[in-house]
């Protein structure tokens, strides 16, 4: 911690802007995008790798999750970044340690509801993070669309000052949105995978073509379960700002779904604006 303190002062000291990407690692080409994103945000690039235990329940994939540090640190090398910190749990939570943040509202639905305590654990480490890099921006990933909201209402309410940026969603060669749980994957469930964006790009469409939005979320639940994913933990059109449902459409909206397809839960989301003219 003491090195990356100074680092930061460093480079406070020679008017230079720190932009940072916070990562668990097993990193893919949307992570990769993230760092260009905060390249062209700032004059420094931080990143940081960990796995952090608080964001996972009980019967989570926390010791299986995927390691590779050496591989992702060549990646940002190679990418521009500037520093990779790579803290351990007891030196973000070390002994004693008490805190925790909760963001309610944006929290407590969907991703909030299927894994209680989730976004208290992603909430506590980011404020952490932000606290020791104190970075002018940091990027995250559209993906994760309920994490990104719980992390900017988080930051405007603690008065952190990070310019928080959300990257549109990377998406393989099919749409499948690119996560580091793809590896669980079997082949068969990589092919079936498909079946979610192409469940939520067909309801967006019907959404914009006026369909009633219960049949419309009903129809992608359907295409879900026939292409073997189960359970569903949601489907549903929200409002941006609040990730509240809607049951009409109106301005700037995201279909949001989580499901999964053998042992591994896939999270996905897409942009709906309804023009009115």
């Amino acid at each position: 911690m003491n090195a990356l303190v100074e680092a930061m002062a460093a480079w406070r000291q020679t008017g230079e802007t720190i932009a940072l990407v916070p990562t668990m690692g097993a990193l893919h080409s949307g992570h990769m995008a993230l760092v260009a994103e905060a390249r062209s945000r700032a004059t420094r690039v931080v990143a940081t790798i960990f796995v952090n235990p608080l964001q996972f329940g009980a019967n989570e994939d926390l010791d299986s999750y995927p390691r590779q540090e050496a591989t992702d640190a060549a990646s940002l090398e190679a990418g521009g970044c500037d520093l990779l910190w790579l803290p351990s749990a007891a030196e973000l939570y070390p002994a004693g340690f008490a805190t925790t943040v909760n963001v309610s509202g944006v929290s407590e639905r969907w991703d909030g509801a299927a894994r209680p305590g989730h976004f208290d654990g992603v909430a506590t480490v980011v404020a952490k993070l932000f606290t020791a890099v104190q970075p002018d921006v940091a990027i995250f990933g559209e993906k994760d669309f309920q994490q990104l909201a719980v992390i900017r209402r988080m930051n405007s309410d603690l008065g952190l000052r990070v310019d928080v940026v959300g990257m549109k969603t990377v998406r393989d060669a099919d749409g499948l949105a690119l996560s580091s749980r793809n590896a669980y994957l079997s082949d068969d469930e990589r092919l079936r995978a498909v079946a979610l964006p192409d469940a939520i790009e067909e309801a967006r469409a019907a959404v914009l073509s006026g369909a009633p939005i219960t049949e419309v979320l009903a129809v992608a639940k359907a295409r879900l379960a026939e292409a073997g994913f189960g359970p569903i933990d949601y489907i549903a059109l929200v409002d941006a700002a609040t990730l509240e449902p809607l049951e009409a459409a109106v301005g700037d909206m995201r279909l949001i779904a989580a499901a999964r397809i053998g042992t591994t839960r896939l999270i996905d989301n897409i942009q709906v604006i309804q023009v009115t003219k």
